[in-house]
C-alpha cells in the first residue's frame, strides 16, 4: 500500500474546499483561509501516486471539544476503504471529550459505529429573498475589535461547544464577510452574520433571543448584499420550529439534511437561540 497520510500544508487546503464545492456543499469564498487559521494542525489527507485522494478536518477547539468536517473521498477510490483508514489514523487517538460533526443521513450508521450519537437534524433552507434594512435602533455593525464580546456573548448563552476566539477572528473580521449585532444589557443579545459563497450567500451564524430579533437580524444581513437576486441559504437546527418559520416566511425552501451527531457528552446548546448555524463544516 503506497498510500500515505500525514496534515495537509496551507498551500492545500484549497483543493479540499474545491472538493467541497464539487460536492455541492457551496464552500464561502474565504473559507479556505478561515477553516484553516482556526486549527492549523486540525486538516488531514490520505495521497496516493495521483495526488490528494481523502481529506478530513478535526478541528480542535480545546482539549474538551472539537469537531469532524471535509470528510471526502476521491470518487475513483471510493469503496476502497481509504476514506475509513484516514478516518481511524486521524480520530482513534484523539484526546477530545467531545466530537461533533455534521454528517450526511445516509452515513448516519457508519458515524454510530464509531461512537457517535444523533443529536439533532440540521436542515439547510435556500431561496431567492430581498430585503431591506429594519430601521431598528439597536442594530450595529460588528468588528473584528468585538470577537471577545461576541465570543463571550456564545458561552454566557450556551450557543456553541466551546470558546472560538481563532473562529471569530476570521469570521467577523474578513473584509467579504458582514457581521451585525443587537445591543443588549451586556453589550449583545443578538448577532448574524453572512457572507458570499460559490453560490448565493450564506447566513450563519445567526443567534437570536427570539423570532422577532431573528427576523430583524437576518433581513440586515439581507439587506446588505450588493446583488439583492441572489439566492440565500439558512442552515437550521430542525428542532428550533421558529427557526423554520423564518425562513418558510421568506419563501425559503429545504434543499437538504445533515445529522448533527455527537461522540463523547452532547453540549448542551440552547437550541431555542440558535436560528441557523455557523458552518456544516467547524460547527
Amino acid at each position: 500500500m503506497n498510500d500515505k497520510i500525514r496534515r495537509l500544508k496551507p498551500s492545500e487546503f484549497p483543493e479540499a474546499v474545491e472538493w467541497a464545492a464539487k460536492e455541492g456543499w457551496n464552500p464561502g469564498h474565504a473559507d479556505a483561509e478561515v477553516f484553516f487559521n482556526t486549527d492549523p494542525e486540525g486538516f488531514w489527507a490520505a495521497f496516493d501516486k495521483k495526488g490528494m485522494a481523502a481529506v478530513i478536518s478535526a478541528v480542535q477547539y480545546s482539549s474538551d471539544f472539537g469537531f469532524v468536517g471535509f470528510y471526502i473521498c476521491r470518487e475513483d477510490r471510493r469503496g476502497s476503504g481509504l476514506g475509513y483508514r484516514l478516518w481511524q489514523a486521524v480520530l482513534k487517538d484523539s484526546v477530545m471529550k467531545t466530537i461533533g460533526l455534521d454528517g450526511v443521513v445516509d452515513q448516519q450508521d457508519n458515524y454510530r459505529k464509531s461512537g457517535f450519537e444523533l443529536a439533532h437534524r440540521n436542515v439547510r433552507y435556500g431561496g431567492a429573498v430581498k430585503a431591506t434594512r429594519p430601521t431598528d435602533q439597536d442594530l450595529f455593525d460588528l468588528l473584528i475589535d468585538d470577537i471577545a464580546v461576541i465570543d463571550a456573548f456564545e458561552q454566557t448563552c450556551n450557543l456553541f461547544g466551546e470558546s472560538r476566539i481563532e473562529f471569530l477572528r476570521g469570521w467577523i473580521g474578513n473584509e467579504n464577510h458582514t457581521a451585525i449585532g443587537l445591543k443588549g444589557p451586556m453589550g449583545l443579545r443578538g448577532y448574524g452574520v453572512i457572507r458570499p459563497c460559490e453560490e448565493g450567500h450564506k447566513v450563519g451564524p445567526l443567534f437570536a433571543p427570539g423570532p422577532q430579533d431573528a427576523k430583524t437580524l437576518f433581513e440586515a444581513l439581507l439587506a446588505s448584499r450588493t446583488d439583492q437576486d441572489s439566492k440565500v441559504f439558512l442552515d437550521v437546527p430542525d428542532p428550533n420550529r421558529a427557526a423554520i418559520d423564518l425562513a418558510s416566511s421568506h419563501g425559503m425552501q429545504p434543499e437538504f439534511e445533515t445529522a448533527r451527531m455527537y461522540k463523547g457528552p452532547a453540549p448542551a446548546l440552547d437550541l431555542d437561540m440558535i436560528f441557523g448555524i455557523s458552518s456544516f463544516e467547524l460547527g
